[in-house]
């Protein structure tokens, strides 16, 4: 299963419309359902990032309309990472010549 981890900084815009987050995020939620993942983790963070959510079942397709859309909202910028289950690392470990 895909899991992707979206590290996010607010904008200048977002941190304005901070009060408005917690509907942001639920709204955000409910898109990547809407696009056949979950949300399955959202965290507000101290460091260099202010927010961290873990998305599964997305497809790589829907994971960047995802992010665009997020983006193009101008509250928080992105950084993605694909992840991958210890189970999975095994598997590509294994194919290893």
């Amino acid at each position: 299963m895909a899991t992707q981890i979206i590290l996010m900084k607010l904008t200048d815009q977002g941190i304005k419309n901070v009060k408005d987050a917690p509907q942001r995020i639920d709204a955000a939620a409910k898109a990547i359902e809407g696009m056949g993942g979950k949300m399955t983790g959202f965290y507000f963070t101290l460091g260099e990032y202010d927010y961290i959510a873990i998305a599964e079942g997305l497809t790589n397709e829907a994971g960047a309309s995802f992010l665009l859309k997020l983006g193009s909202a101008g509250n928080v910028r992105t950084t993605t990472l694909m992840a991958f289950t210890k189970k999975e690392f095994a598997e590509m470990v294994k194919k290893l010549p």
